[in-house]
């Protein structure tokens, strides 16, 4: 065994120290990958992954809450020691209410640290299941039926918050629910719930009761991914997908033992739960975790650099969105020296945001790139090579990436030379197997073992990957084909421009044109002709000039921080649709389009006309109808009361 070979204890092993070689070349990785990846990992299971963290010194601090994002407040602290024994014990509560490894415990909590309890202790009982708690009451229901959640841990009624509102409106929809247990003050008076403070208390924190052995291939968590429509798309981490996320991320990235991390992404997304929690847990490191709503809070980003000076966190990372905010935020008297590298991935750094922080904190900037397929990051750029800003550098040791060619109904077709832009696959021991639901599994694999990203890439002549933009995110005008990411990099060049984003907007004619939508960075100012003056400028492809451009006060986010594109399209559609029907019917009828989302047609135009007596509707729907032809998007006309 490789342990044996290098004389390492099992978190040496799993933390990768200087007993290995720095991996600054692909002869390196040819090397190092000769012993197979089964004899380098040492724990088969997220909860012993944890323990093996733990082992460094159970007495230093695991979680540092704040509650305010205030870096003057004192965090409330929970020792490796405890937050293993507390992860212990809750396993043995959902153990004792009947889970077993094939049942889910479905969580919906902010980042509070019995967050960070309840989903480890739910992998080792059984299957995690963190769920987007903002998410509207229905989206919930269809998510808990789909994982067929037997526990629910969920906040408890708390001020500022509606998600036990939205919950208790939709137990009586899961049918297959046994126990509901709250967390926070008044947790467990509300009628058939528990307290779970009170209930882990009376487990005992040093085994597994089940006595259950984990192994890799076990189901460890079913993360929901593939947007808020349509049947919920759940993704299936084994206990084995997650653990490579752990011990990739400690191989490349410098780990050292009692560092600390800024945690503020959720933990119902892969980056929160494995990429920023296991991996660090695993390595000993503090999470400091910046309030309940993480970066949402307007203080964590307000506070951002003082947070820095007083926690010094080796690492600041973060979606892309949050790091863009970080720049726009003065650093002033903070120290913050003590970040050797920052981090960002989710979806691509603005090439301005990345040179942005590359110049105020005078450290290299590593993107990375994955998905929840891959139990969050697959390719980084690797700190012992050179780090190339817009990249995404390399697949993390034993995986691998590869551009490819699909054929018109999405099966491969062919490989992509060096430089060539085609859809990105990937392969690996963080590569999910497939989603819950097998109906879902059409065309998530280019072959057996190569997940499908959905992004187009290249892949350079020394092998760094390239995202170049998402295949669904494409505008096609009139044929040709525009990536969003040029022109939106063109943007973040823009000293206002804070966060920019460019979609397709329907036509009669070209199909799609490009539209742009940009939030200003606080107290900037620009117009909508002039950002459009500074596209036109510095964007060679004409087609990729946007037809027009909406200044927002807060552009949509999902809730990790990504732009959030289809609310967008739906808001650019609006607008076309309501133009092009303002003039049916005549003065004395009012005509609104509206865009929306929609189970079966992905999306939906519905317009709503008031003021038309019985004799008009015929015509009016039938003006209607012709001017909408043209577009492919379903419409629905629905007859207001006639105005009096």
């Amino acid at each position: 065994m490789a342990a044996q070979e290098f004389g390492l204890t099992p978190i040496d092993r799993f933390l990768h120290h200087d007993n290995f070689p720095s991996l600054s070349s692909a002869d390196d990785i040819a090397e190092f990958e000769t012993t197979p990846y089964e004899d380098r990992v040492a724990a088969r299971s997220t909860y012993e992954v944890i323990q093996l963290g733990a082992s460094i010194d159970r007495e230093a601090p695991a979680i540092q809450f704040l509650p305010n994002a205030d870096p003057d407040e004192a965090p409330i602290t929970i020792s490796f020691g405890d937050f293993t024994a507390h992860v212990t014990r809750a396993a043995n509560l959902f153990h004792a209410h009947g889970v077993g490894k094939d049942d889910v415990v479905s969580l919906l909590l902010p980042l509070v640290p019995q967050a960070f309890v309840a989903l480890f202790g739910a992998e080792a009982a059984g299957i995690a299941n963190p769920v987007n708690p903002l998410l509207a009451p229905h989206q919930l229901a269809e998510i808990l039926r789909a994982a067929r959640t037997k526990v629910l841990v969920v906040l408890a009624p708390t001020p500022g918050t509606d998600i036990w509102e939205k919950v208790s409106s939709i137990l009586d929809q899961l049918p297959e629910l046994k126990t509901v247990i709250q967390v926070g003050a008044g947790a467990g008076e509300s009628d058939n719930t528990l307290n779970f403070d009170a209930e882990i208390a009376k487990y005992s924190g040093d085994a597994l009761e089940s006595g259950r052995v984990i192994d890799p291939t076990d189901t460890a968590a079913y993360f929901h991914t593939g947007g808020t429509t349509g049947t919920p798309k759940l993704v299936r981490h084994t206990h084995g997908n997650q653990v490579y996320q752990a011990w990739g991320l400690n191989v490349l990235l410098p780990s050292r033992k009692r560092n600390t991390v800024l945690f503020g992404l959720p933990l119902f997304h892969v980056g929160g739960a494995l990429t920023q929690g296991l991996a660090n847990l695993a390595a000993g490191c503090t999470l400091v975790v910046v309030s309940a709503a993480g970066w949402r809070n307007p203080s964590a980003i307000k506070n951002v650099w003082r947070l820095v000076h007083r926690y010094k966190p080796a690492n600041f990372g973060g979606v892309p969105t949050v790091l863009g905010a970080a720049v726009s935020m003065p650093v002033g008297n903070a120290d913050t020296s003590s970040v050797m590298y920052s981090s960002g991935g989710g979806s691509a750094i603005p090439v301005a945001v990345g040179e942005a922080l590359q110049k105020m904190l005078r450290v290299p900037v590593i993107e990375v790139y994955g998905m929840t397929e891959t139990a969050s990051v697959h390719t980084l750029n690797y700190p012992n090579r050179e780090i190339r800003l817009g990249a995404v550098g390399h697949a993390l040791p034993h995986s691998k990436v590869r551009i490819v060619k699909l054929d018109a109904d999405g099966n491969y077709a062919s490989e992509c030379e060096a430089n060539e832009i085609g859809v990105v696959a990937m392969s690996g021991p963080g590569v999910f197997t497939g989603y819950m639901n097998d109906e879902h599994n059409a065309g998530a694999f280019i072959e057996p073992g190569w997940v499908n990203s959905g992004d187009l890439g290249r892949v350079d002549e020394d092998g760094y990957l390239w995202i170049t933009g998402r295949a669904k995110d494409l505008i096609i005008r009139g044929g040709h084909n525009i990536d969003p990411a040029g022109v939106e990099e063109v943007l973040y060049q823009h000293p206002a421009v804070e966060v920019a984003a460019l979609v397709g907007q329907p036509d009669a004619y070209a199909g799609e044109l490009p539209t742009a939508y940009v939030q200003l960075r606080p107290d900037a100012q620009a117009t909508s002709d002039e950002l459009i003056e500074h596209i036109a400028a510095h964007t060679p492809e004409r087609a990729a000039v946007p037809v027009g451009l909406q200044l927002m006060d807060a552009i949509p986010l999902t809730g990790v921080g990504k732009v959030f594109k289809p609310a967008l399209r739906w808001d650019a559609a609006t607008r076309v649709f309501s133009t092009l029907l303002e003039d049916v019917g005549g003065d004395a009828v009012s005509v609104v389009a509206k865009v929306a989302a929609h189970g079966t047609h992905g999306s939906l135009t519905t317009i709503t006309v008031s003021g038309a007596a019985e004799d008009q509707r015929e015509t009016i729907a039938q003006a209607i109808a012709e001017k909408l032809a043209p577009f492919a998007m379903q419409s629905e006309v629905q007859w207001a009361e006639q105005v009096a």
